[in-house]
């Protein structure tokens, strides 16, 4: 059963994908052929996709989603592009930095790349382009920056990840991720700095008038605030990040219609309206992938490969270099969800048969999600901020490639040092 269970799963699985058929179509469909071949019982489909989305933690994942959608609309974005503006001062590529800055900063509030990236691209490109930067560059810049928000807490992919790991805290992974993406973000300047410089744009235009420090603070603070409310929040105990998601929507609201006063009933409804689809994908996606789980485990398909990767791999760092390329690989052509749901049933007894710390691991995992959602062909980040920058992505490739390498130096230190992302987790009692 076994063997044919598994060829059937992972086999049909496979083949729907190269012909195109949604992720989550793939994983339902694969897995209900393999209940009825080996008689598993089809009757407890229903309840397998009950139990896929019916998980306390899994209520943040809507929460957060209109809580960035909120921040978006509200204007946020564009009083903390000022403040970083003035912040970073008048340099030569300094626009590339405060795109950085900004959606690391959004990053903490609605932990969504895409979202972030879409946000500080419309804010941001025409005074980049004012500077001379060029549109594929902006568009790169814009991409890898916004995948920081999946590493910089709160992130919608480590609460996923919480879900589908038992014994891994949704805390331990907000504070775990947190170096790494300061990290990432930092790394990214690097680049930003050095092809402005070398290519000669981004220079600050003369007399162009300039904002005051504290002015541009004072019109920021309220989303500069949002990231300490909803971390410092889980940090004290006084809620759980279910709680603080809820909690980040109606500081969200009070921002944007009592201090900002940018939200209309119409925007409002719009607000809710495309929240509520993002949503409802990412948890068709999630309770799909439940019977694509349940009939893999049921028929022994994960333990078998898994057993067989472990088998077969010359030595633990050729396994975790192997790991890091599939996920990265993967990361290129699927959502980060659909990665953790698909690779997570495989990866994690190989992870537990090396004895890695799963914190660590997700880490790591999301870390290559991140760079996978700006890397050519089909990452989805560039996707969005070639749409607003108006290039293609072939365009993008000579510019993207030094992003790519400098957040995946980033990756290979947490890779190969795992202190470095557990080493305040650990300070902080979450581990």
């Amino acid at each position: 059963m076994a063997l044919e269970g598994s060829f059937i799963l992972l086999g049909l699985f496979l083949a729907m994908l190269l012909f195109g058929v949604p992720v989550a179509v793939s994983l339902g469909l694969a897995g209900t052929a393999v209940l009825l071949a080996e008689s598993l019982g089809i009757m407890a489909l229903p309840t397998n996709i009950w139990t896929g989305i019916a998980k306390y933690p899994l209520l943040a994942l809507p929460m957060f989603v209109l809580a960035g959608m909120v921040f978006e609309r509200s204007g946020v974005a564009d009083r903390l592009v000022r403040f970083a503006s003035a912040l970073v001062g008048a340099r030569t590529g300094g626009l590339a930095i405060v795109a950085i800055l900004v959606c690391m900063i959004l990053g903490g509030i609605s932990g969504s790349g895409a979202a972030d990236a879409a946000a500080v691209a419309s804010v941001m490109l025409p005074s980049m382009l004012r500077q001379g930067y060029p549109r594929p560059f902006c568009a790169s810049v814009i991409a890898a920056a916004g995948s920081t928000a999946v590493l910089i807490p709160p992130s919608i992919p480590f609460i996923v990840y919480a879900v589908f790991v038992p014994g891994v805290s949704v805390p331990a992974l907000f504070v775990g991720g947190l170096v790494p993406g300061v990290l990432c973000g930092l790394a990214l300047m690097i680049p930003a700095i050095v092809l402005a410089r070398v290519g000669g744009f981004g220079a600050p235009i003369a007399d162009a008038p300039r904002e005051s420090l504290w002015t541009a603070f004072g019109e920021a603070a309220w989303g500069l605030a949002a990231p300490i409310l909803i971390l410092g929040g889980l940090r004290s105990g006084l809620f759980t990040p279910t709680e603080a998601a809820v909690v980040a929507v109606a500081y969200g609201l009070f921002v944007g219609i009592v201090v900002y006063r940018t939200l209309s009933a119409a925007s409002l409804y719009a607000v809710f309206r495309d929240s509520g689809e993002i949503s409802a994908v990412v948890l068709m996606i999630v309770a799909l992938a439940s019977i694509f789980a349940h009939a893999g485990a049921t028929v022994g398909a994960f333990d078998a490969v898994a057993r067989l990767l472990v088998g077969t791999a010359p030595g633990e760092v050729t396994m975790l270099l192997t790991i890091n390329v599939l996920v990265l690989v993967a990361g290129m052509l699927i959502d980060a969800i659909s990665i953790f749901l698909v690779f997570l049933p495989i990866l994690i007894p190989i992870a537990r048969s090396y004895g890695w710390d799963l914190t660590w691991f997700g880490i790591m995992l999301t870390m290559n999600v991140a760079i996978g959602a700006f890397t050519p062909p089909m990452a989805v980040n560039l996707m969005v901020t070639c749409k607003v920058a108006g290039c293609s992505i072939e365009s993008t490739i000579p510019w993207v490639v030094w992003f790519v390498a400098a957040m995946a130096s980033v990756l290979m230190l947490v890779a190969f040092l795992p202190e470095v992302a557990l080493f305040l987790p650990r300070l902080l009692g979450d581990l």
